[in-house]
């Protein structure tokens, strides 16, 4: 996962100032909250997660589709 240092704040920084990191996920879609300077929490606008909860349905149904399309003879006879 790559990690964009603008979206990184200190756990003391959220602490004192979680406004700040609400406005944040708002302006860049997600933040990352350091701990002993170390990624340790992520905080997500509800339209990112959004998003990423669609994408993820989005490669289930391409998965899906891709095993029916390998796989079609075989359920086929199944349906028979």
């Amino acid at each position: 996962m790559i990690i964009n240092t603008k979206q990184m704040i200190p756990l003391a920084d959220a602490n004192r100032n979680f406004s700040k990191v609400a406005r944040a996920a708002d302006q860049q879609g997600a933040v990352v909250i350091l701990k002993n300077n170390v990624p340790k929490y992520v905080v997500l606008s509800f339209d990112h997660f959004e998003g990423l909860s669609k994408s993820e349905d989005e490669r289930l149904e391409s998965v899906a589709a891709r095993i029916l399309k390998e796989n079609l003879p075989a359920f086929s006879e199944l349906a028979k």
